[in-house]
Formats: structure tokens, C-alpha cells, sequence
């Protein structure tokens, strides 16, 4: 009788983490020097910081909350989550512009 061990994922030493806090550190340099610079227009400076922001949270969630080692199942429950944060920002960041106005005035 003989036991099969299935293992979910590879083996990996404390270089991996290593790297991927690297590449973190490097983005968040990008993402200061960008402030820093004022090299685009306003809203292509705030999407340029956005898609690196979700590139770092998306590092962040693969390899520090291990959920690049887990079955497709377990991070698709993170989905619909993130998909009420997002319509609930977008819901709600259109009053930002009326407070401001409100503020102004």
C-alpha cells in the first residue's frame, strides 16, 4: 500500500520573499519619485500610481498572504469583495467633488 503525497506547491527558500520585497521597495520608489516630479498631467499621474498601487497590493497578496500557493478557488473568493469595494468607491467618490464644492463656496 503504497501513500501519495500531492503537494500544492514547489518548495521555496527566503529568496523569494527577498526578491518580491525588492521589487516592492523599487515600486515604491517609482511611485515617490512620480509624486515628486510632477512628469504628467494630474490624471494620468493618479493612473499611473493606481495600476502600481494594485500591482503592489497583488505582489503583496500572491506571496506574503501566500495566495499564490492556493487552490483557484480559495482567491476567487476574494473577487466578489473586491468587486463591492470598487463599486462602492465609485458609488461614493462623486461626493468628494460636492463636498469640495460645498467647501469652496
Amino acid at each position: 500500500m503504497s501513500i501519495e503525497i500531492e503537494e500544492t506547491h514547489a518548495p521555496h527558500g527566503a529568496s523569494l520573499y527577498y526578491w518580491v520585497w525588492i521589487y516592492l521597495l523599487a515600486i515604491t520608489a517609482l511611485e515617490v519619485f512620480l509624486a515628486y516630479e510632477h512628469l504628467f498631467s494630474t490624471q494620468v499621474m493618479l493612473a499611473v500610481l493606481m495600476v502600481l498601487s494594485l500591482v503592489k497590493a497583488g505582489l503583496i497578496m500572491a506571496y506574503f498572504m501566500h495566495l499564490r500557493f492556493e487552490k483557484a478557488v480559495f482567491v476567487l473568493c476574494l473577487v466578489p469583495a473586491v468587486v463591492v469595494v470598487i463599486s462602492l468607491l465609485a458609488a461614493f467618490f462623486p461626493d468628494s467633488y460636492r463636498l469640495l464644492e460645498l467647501r469652496v463656496r
